[in-house]
């Protein structure tokens, strides 16, 4: 195999500079934590890409990062791991793509590759694993590095914006689907309703599935009576009928309870945050006897972000998106904080 420098294959952007939002001290978003710099552009190693952003979703992990309830891992991060850009520059020996290849980056960034969950095809639980926008700088910015054996290439169907959020939001919805054992038609239930339950009800209503929505109240309702949800009701609430399956996408812990009550014999419920708040004391009869599960999702495989994007453009899935601007980085993450996005929001960022 011949390797090439990067500078063979693209002008260097050494000593370029490019506008980004930083967390260097989290702290509630209220407090406006994101501050705009001039950053260096990153310099793509080898089998890596430099990615000339797009396009970034806002996503609830990346508030997470921002008010600390990830604990920091580097003083000074960029955000954001739904990044849609154009490839601009190649690292050695970098060959997947081809210079303005349209590509989307995502959460998890790297795996060893060696360890005992990645030879079981369980990427997602590798010990080594590394995350955009957390551990490594994401897409709030204009440029983002990543392996190319971690970048996905994008259907050209599917515009900048509405791919987005379907490179975490999307995708976690569905690895949710797969953990909680959903078969068409099942009767399932989504705790929350933001950016990736209404991504996740296409899915579910494409499988030909009955889908009741817990949510508190606002535009979210109204996009999930939009997208097909038989019945809408809070989480309090005895939906229906008894629940297959069920999904967590809210942060609440104490949802966990209902929403196990709900489940019928058998019936699994998937938390599929990345952070969740304290579980309150299960009762062992009301909540899991009749061999009901309650399973966490950590992350996702590559295949599983290969399968949904494949999928999205067959159903195809519709994205309800709000824009927003670099700059107001903070002001998408107080919304998406306080339910007022309808849909996901995003970053435009060129």
């Amino acid at each position: 195999m011949i390797f090439f420098s990067s500078s063979s294959i693209a002008a260097s952007k050494i000593d370029e500079k490019m506008k980004a939002m930083v967390v260097e001290k989290p702290a509630p978003i209220e407090s406006d934590p994101l501050r705009a710099i001039d950053a260096a552009v990153p310099e793509p190693g080898p089998g890596e890409i430099l990615v000339r952003v797009r396009t970034c979703g806002v996503c609830r992990t990346d508030l997470h990062v921002a008010e600390g309830d990830l604990p920091p891992r580097h003083p000074r991060i960029i955000p954001g791991h739904e990044v849609v850009g154009v490839v601009d520059q190649r690292g050695a020996g970098a060959a997947r793509f081809k210079q303005g290849d349209r590509v989307g980056i995502a959460w998890l960034r790297e795996t060893c590759g060696v360890c005992i969950y990645c030879r079981r095809g369980r990427e997602n639980l590798c010990p080594n694993a590394r995350f955009t926008g957390y551990d490594h700088d994401g897409g709030y910015c204009e440029w983002a590095v990543v392996r190319e054996d971690f970048a996905y290439a994008i259907p050209d169907l599917l515009g900048d914006e509405e791919t987005a959020p379907l490179l975490c939001a999307g995708i976690i919805g569905f690895r949710a689907i797969k953990r909680a054992e959903v078969r068409p038609g099942a009767t399932v239930g989504l705790y929350g309703f933001g950016g990736s339950a209404h991504l996740a009800i296409q899915v579910l209503r494409h499988w030909g599935c009955r889908v009741f929505v817990m949510s508190r109240g606002g535009p979210h309702r109204d996009l999930a009576k939009d997208l097909g949800a038989e019945w809408i009701g809070s989480a309090e609430e005895r939906p229906p009928a008894r629940l297959d399956a069920a999904i967590l996408f809210a942060p609440a812990g104490d949802l966990v309870r209902p929403a196990l009550e709900a489940l019928d014999r058998g019936g699994i419920l998937a938390v599929a945050g990345i952070y969740l708040s304290p579980i309150p004391a299960l009762d062992y009869e009301r909540h899991l006897f009749y061999e009901k599960e309650l399973r966490s999702v950590t992350a996702n495989t590559r295949a599983d972000g290969e399968e949904f994007l494949k999928l999205a453009g067959e159903i195809p899935i519709r994205t309800s998106t709000v824009a927003f601007g670099l700059g107001e980085a903070n002001v998408a993450l107080k919304m998406l904080k306080h339910d007022e996005i309808k849909g996901a929001g995003v970053l435009r960022i060129s």
